[in-house]
């Protein structure tokens, strides 16, 4: 058996690769691989290991549906979502809005709160922002859980949020400003939606709901969501041209197998381990990683030393 120090220095080297990529930019708490000793790190990698291999925890869904080019398509979406004022809409001081009325005096608010907007502009002016959980979650802990989500990633905003807790899945709508206090502007990308995930699940958690945020390379998948126009669009026969799949080329194939190589690593080190909760750990995610990514060939000396190559894989997005 291998000593317990090596096996957690091999979950923290491959585990913060796989769900902590070098390239995070963490505006909340100091996230688990920052901060600690080895064995406090190895903990939080064996937590997220065992969500995602082997409970299979509820993935949030943290998505960007759109955002209005002026004020007319901002009150518009506010009627969208609040279906036309009876919906309660609550804003980023907790207070509640509810008709018709308050949806235009909430508009009035926005148009004038900073750099004022007008009816049609050439740039974005809001983003339209989707939080969602599978069927059967707590409605009240995805609302809840939503509010610290935006006080944490929104809190310089003016935003608005709206339950939607009549459909399959419980997800809440929120439209933020793009324009801050400050006169700073938000253009979410990529890290930042991860980012937005991971928060959202850690609130999850904390109002007791199994949730995780794991990227979908990690769990092997290849889901290509449709934007929300879109699906409007091809519902009322309006889309044209189908989106091509970008998520099935060279790129996403190189990198499934270094997912699937850092998957088998992990699992090497668990399988050396004294421990009979780490040897059962071991053999679901080696029935995951063959179930979901291609099998690599692993060596012990990749166990104990990664090629260099390899040593980038957490910096690929």
């Amino acid at each position: 058996m291998a000593d317990p120090s090596s096996i957690d220095g091999i979950l923290v080297q491959w585990g913060e690769r796989l769900f902590y990529p070098g390239n995070r930019i963490v505006k909340v708490a100091p996230q688990p691989h920052l901060v600690g000793n080895l064995a406090q790190r190895a903990a939080v990698i064996r937590r997220r290991i065992q969500a995602t291999a082997v409970r299979r925890a509820p993935q949030v869904m943290v998505k960007v549906t759109g955002g209005g080019r002026g004020m007319k398509a901002i009150a518009a979406h506010f009627r969208y979502v609040s279906k036309n004022g009876r919906l309660d809409v609550e804003d980023e001081h907790g207070q509640i809005s509810r008709g018709r009325e308050a949806l235009r005096e909430l508009a009035e608010d926005w148009r004038y709160g900073g750099t004022r907007i007008d009816d049609v502009s050439d740039r974005r002016e809001a983003y339209n922002i989707m939080l969602s959980m599978p069927r059967g979650t707590d409605v009240l802990a995805v609302w809840r859980a939503a509010r610290e989500f935006a006080q944490a990633e929104l809190a310089e905003h003016k935003y608005v949020m709206v339950l939607h807790d009549h459909q399959a899945n419980p997800h809440v709508h929120i439209s933020v400003r793009a324009e801050s206090r400050h006169g700073e502007r938000l253009h979410p990308k990529k890290a930042d939606l991860h980012r937005w995930r991971e928060t959202f699940a850690e609130r999850l958690r904390g109002w007791g709901i199994d949730a995780e945020a794991t990227r979908q390379a990690i769990r092997g998948e290849n889901r290509n969501y449709p934007e929300l126009w879109r699906k409007r669009a091809a519902e009322e026969g309006r889309e044209r041209k189908p989106r091509p799949n970008e998520r099935l080329g060279p790129a996403v194939i190189a990198s499934r197998k270094q997912v699937g190589q850092a998957w088998a690593l992990i699992a090497e080190g668990l399988r050396g381990s004294p421990e009979p909760e780490d040897q059962s750990t071991a053999d679901a995610v080696k029935r995951f990683a063959l179930r979901r990514l291609l099998e690599p060939q692993v060596s012990p000396e990749q166990v104990r030393r990664p090629t260099e190559p390899q040593r980038d894989m957490g910096r690929s997005r």
